[in-house]
């Protein structure tokens, strides 16, 4: 069984993508959401401009390290004019659904009653197409399973709950995209002095494999020094999604690298991007690194699915 420690391997070209990369004046670069289109790696990267405030600008590299092509206005962005976005589009992912013909974007619209999931569709990443507000307030975290089950389109997301301001992983369902249903919890930050015990949330979209959804997720811990955002995974079943059957005890991959330590949020890796080659079975999971830049790391798919099934807790993830 390989150790966690040793699963995943930072691009020696990190960060990827920063700041000075940029065709316009803008503070940060981060969080991005992957896919593969036209043979590219597409990520679509939360930009944070001078005023604080985020949008979404598409990024293409033809290998997925270097060469990046940076589109010169951003793909989506708040409206300053409606009180759901007007303070910025942030944390997107992208899946893409082929009986759709079409990637569907999930991402985070954020205005003065907090941020909600939201949903849009692209054939190009030229131009999309709005569906709409998922799900309401305070709500985020949220990406889109790439085929239906059980006849279902299905979203994770993470609410915040109003009464006890716990933060986990939840399950909705939909047969349309616009309206969303059964909500379920999934997976949830556990009790006590765990690297995830604070709050977790989705990463990028599952990959579906043999042994169940690949998902990969962020946990959080307070320490004295401030909070510490790290990497998890687990699986799930193929036919309910809402059942855990194997999730990481240790986290696979944390902040150690300086670009990770030191940024506008300090000791923070954020997944959301993750792209994966069935010639090579190599994942590359793309992250923000401290708030401020794009970075990446590589594992092996069979490697990453062999720990889990071996080494992580098995059962449901809602331990409180």
């Amino acid at each position: 069984m390989s150790r966690s420690a040793d699963l995943f391997t930072r691009s020696p070209a990190n960060p990827l993508l920063t700041a000075a990369d940029w065709p316009y004046p803008v503070n940060a670069v981060f969080n991005p959401a992957a896919t593969v289109a036209d043979g590219e790696t597409v990520l679509l990267c939360r930009v944070e401009d001078r005023r604080g405030i985020s949008h979404l600008t598409v990024a293409r590299s033809a290998d997925g390290v270097s060469g990046w092509r940076i589109d010169d206005r951003p793909l989506i962005a708040g409206d300053p004019d409606d009180p759901i976005s007007m303070w910025g589009a942030e944390d997107p992912r992208i899946t893409r659904m082929d009986e759709l013909d079409a990637w569907l974007i999930a991402y985070t619209a954020y205005g003065p009653k907090g941020p909600c999931v939201a949903l849009a569709a692209t054939t190009d990443f030229v131009k999309t197409r709005s569906l709409g507000v998922a799900l309401p307030p305070e709500d985020k975290n949220a990406c889109l399973l790439p085929r239906r089950v059980n006849g279902h389109y299905l979203l994770f997301h993470r609410p915040v709950s109003s009464t006890s301001g716990s933060a986990d992983i939840w399950l909705s369902r939909s047969t349309d995209l616009r309206a969303w249903t059964g909500a379920q919890p999934v997976l949830a930050s556990r009790a006590g002095p765990w690297w995830d015990a604070v709050r977790v949330g989705m990463g990028p979209p599952p990959i579906e494999t043999d042994a169940g959804w690949l998902v990969v997720y962020h946990g959080v811990k307070n320490m004295v020094a401030g909070p510490i955002y790290r990497v998890g995974a687990a699986l799930l079943d193929r036919d309910n999604p809402s059942q855990v059957l194997h999730r990481s005890d240790e986290w696979l991959l944390g902040p150690t690298a300086p670009y990770e330590l030191t940024g506008d949020a300090h000791t923070v890796i954020f997944p959301t991007g993750l792209v994966h080659d069935p010639q090579t079975d190599q994942l590359r999971l793309y992250y923000g690194a401290a708030d401020s830049c794009v970075a990446m790391a590589t594992a092996n798919l069979s490697e990453l699915i062999d720990h889990l099934r071996s080494g992580g807790s098995t059962g449901s993830g809602r331990t409180r």
